[in-house]
């Protein structure tokens, strides 16, 4: 069984309407459903709102891409700093415990 595509799509009601395996796909059904619709990663992330952005996603798909990976990144970049900054202090405090 293949796995869910990544990209979801939520109109202005908060409503799951589409999942797409391509972040221009879901920039097309964003601009359709106008304001307030947004794209997400997976079912939570929210990284395009329509309405809300420079631009609107009818007027460049290729900029919702760039837009979409770019937030992406430093979600994930922020993700794995919090990550390794919580590992450090586990190892801190593990350490510490040994000393005693």
């Amino acid at each position: 069984m293949a796995a869910s595509p990544m990209w979801k799509v939520y109109n202005s009601r908060k409503e799951y309407r589409a999942a797409c395996k391509d972040i221009s796909e879901a920039a097309v059904l964003v601009a359709f459903l106008g304001d307030g619709s947004t794209i997400r990663a997976e079912h939570t992330l929210i990284l395009w709102t329509e309405g809300s952005e420079g631009q609107s996603a009818a007027e460049s798909y290729d900029h919702v891409v760039e837009v979409v990976h770019g937030r992406l990144s430093a979600h994930r970049s922020a993700v794995a700093e919090k990550q390794a900054k919580r590992a450090g202090e586990l190892a801190a405090a593990h350490r510490a415990a040994r000393s005693r």
